[in-house]
């Protein structure tokens, strides 16, 4: 069990960072499509359940940079990766909590120097002040015997909102620029466009 939030975020010896950017996905469970789709700022919003305001906020401050396209002035967009929703959404979560963006920001840096390996088996906890990573149920049952640890995210249940999320929203293939539409079953335009492509 690792934790952060006190400035002495520390790592785990003999891992080194990811590949292809600060979110590398895990060979195990990735979709080979997720490494050629990336998702603008508003749909990204819309899957992390947070506003532009914010997703601006911590792109500028560097607390979740886009890993697919920064914005490099004006009328350039970022490019999210599905990595990188699934860790805004785990930011908010926390936000929603009461923990405080000073903590949760040193754990992102945490996570980011783990290279984010194997984070749809990982459980966050947290006593408020604190953030402690927990890679197996015996970790979670040990924190919360030693008195600490008030609430937890399973970051997996992130990771399959996520999924379910931009599974009904627009991404864009990296390769090509071509914008993939989503299987929103409400979204009457989308539809109407799928039925004239075929």
């Amino acid at each position: 069990m690792r934790n952060s939030g006190d400035g002495a975020a520390g790592g785990v010896p003999g891992r080194s960072l990811g590949e292809g950017g600060p979110y590398p996905l895990h060979e195990s469970s990735a979709d080979p499509s997720r490494e050629t789709i990336g998702y603008r700022g508003p749909t990204a919003c819309a899957a992390a359940g947070i506003t532009y305001r914010q997703l601006d906020y911590w792109a500028r401050t560097g607390l979740v940079e886009p890993s697919v396209r920064s914005a490099y002035g004006s009328g350039t967009q970022r490019l999210y990766s599905f990595r990188d929703v699934v860790v805004l959404k785990v930011v908010k979560r926390f936000l929603d909590t009461g923990v405080a963006l000073q903590n949760i920001r040193t754990a992102v840096q945490h996570l980011r120097a783990r290279g984010f390996t194997d984070l749809e088996r990982m459980t966050l906890m947290s006593d408020g002040a604190t953030v402690y990573e927990c890679s197996s149920p015996d970790e979670v049952v040990d924190l919360l015997q030693g008195g600490q640890g008030v609430f937890g995210i399973a970051v997996g249940v992130v990771w399959r909102d996520v999924e379910t999320a931009l599974s009904q929203l627009h991404g864009e293939r990296i390769d090509t620029g071509e914008t993939l539409v989503g299987n929103n079953p409400a979204d009457e335009l989308a539809r109407r466009r799928r039925d004239r492509a075929v």
